[in-house]
């Protein structure tokens, strides 16, 4: 039969061009395409590792702005107990005056000092808060696609940043 005769000819000649085919998708893939993704991936990667640092960055500044209230508060006392001695030295009065001036003026400082910590934590907390928020909204914007509300974004930080 002839057409069984022919089955080894057509048999070969589609093999080669099936190789042919699978080596042009092949590079097209490979050469095209793929350094494209990687380069995407990569530039994801950088961008995570930036925002990771800033929190970090933020977060050394929060317990540097904590130590430094620290030794505040330290010297604050260190101060009290100075003026505290003086004033047993001068007599029961003048201890009395100088006692409630001190006392006056280490609360002072206290609330001032506590206010300025509590002021950069909340600083802090709200550069986080934002970095996070930003990087939440672009994590899924470039890995699913969706577009976040930048207020919903927000909101989800701040409620896992509640829990945590």
């Amino acid at each position: 039969m002839p057409q069984l005769n022919q089955l080894a000819e057509v048999a070969l000649s589609q093999f080669f061009w099936l190789a042919i085919v699978l080596g042009v998708i092949y590079f097209a893939i490979g050469k095209g395409m793929l350094p494209k993704i990687q380069s995407t991936v990569d530039l994801r990667e950088q961008k995570i590792a930036a925002d990771l640092a800033a929190a970090e960055a933020a977060q050394a500044e929060a317990e540097q702005v904590e130590e430094a209230y620290r030794l505040r508060m330290d010297a604050s006392r260190a101060e009290a107990a100075k003026l505290t001695a003086k004033a047993k030295d001068s007599g029961a009065k003048s201890t009395e005056q100088t006692l409630g001036q001190a006392d006056a003026e280490i609360g002072a400082r206290v609330a001032q000092a506590e206010a300025e910590v509590r002021q950069a934590r909340e600083g802090a907390v709200k550069d986080i808060e934002a970095a996070a928020a930003e990087l939440a909204a672009e994590i899924a914007r470039k890995v699913a696609g969706v577009e976040v509300d930048a207020a919903a974004s927000r909101q989800a930080v701040k409620e896992v940043m509640a829990n945590a």
